[in-house]
């Protein structure tokens, strides 16, 4: 293959107790999927399928980064979400065929310009640049295998911000990856954030936000 200008780099995350890296295909968010967050923002989490938008694959930073605050935007907010790393594909699966589709787990926190958001909202506009800003897709090392209910944490320089378990999300794994692969194929290296509990809000410069998964290595970033 002869391309017409250097071809990009691979966006990858890294990967518990080695140097490999996990090749990032595609970034898949679940909007509303913990009860109290979609009372938060005025929505009744008993009325909806999970929904679905995307981050670029390279809107990846690894745990650990420094980041400029992001530009046109002074609300910041973090959202501490469990990430699904998938090493097969597949289209229009049932729940109970989607386990083996999982490579494995990560602490994740899902980078949002609320202020870019509500605007969109407002105008009933597209949410790509209140979500899919460069770096807003903080994703911790990756641990092979399976995961079981365990709580989630985000906290800003020490103070918990959110708080919830696994067990609180409206969808479950399973029935997240089963309604995305009928709307789209699956395929290996496609990352899943899974939604968010209550209590997001914002953080800015000189702040440290650590995202903590029992079970997981936690995922933290400080704003520059």
């Amino acid at each position: 293959m002869t391309w017409v200008i250097p071809a990009p780099p691979q966006p990858s995350a890294a990967v518990e107790g080695t140097s490999a890296r996990f090749p990032v295909r595609r970034i898949f968010c679940v909007g509303r999927n913990y009860a109290e967050h979609a009372r938060e923002f005025g929505n009744d989490p008993d009325r909806e399928l999970p929904f679905f938008f995307l981050k670029p694959a390279d809107a990846v930073v690894d745990s650990g980064a420094t980041l400029p605050y992001p530009p046109l935007t002074s609300d910041l907010h973090h959202e501490a979400e469990l990430v699904v790393a998938l090493h097969r594909g597949g289209f229009q699966l049932s729940e109970d065929e989607t386990a083996s589709l999982i490579w494995g787990h990560a602490a994740g926190n899902d980078l949002t310009r609320r202020d870019l958001q509500a605007e969109a909202k407002a105008a009933r506009r597209p949410w790509d640049m209140a979500k899919g800003f460069d770096a807003s897709a903080v994703i911790g090392p990756i641990r092979p295998g399976p995961i079981g209910d365990g709580a989630i944490r985000c906290l800003v320089n020490g103070e918990v911000r959110q708080q919830a378990r696994l067990s609180d999300m409206i969808w479950p794994v399973p029935g997240i990856l089963a309604h995305l692969s009928r709307l789209v194929r699956l395929e290996p290296g496609d990352l899943v954030m899974t939604g968010t509990p209550a209590g997001v809000g914002a953080f800015g410069p000189g702040d440290t936000c650590r995202i903590e998964i029992e079970g997981l290595t936690p995922a933290t970033v400080t704003i520059a």
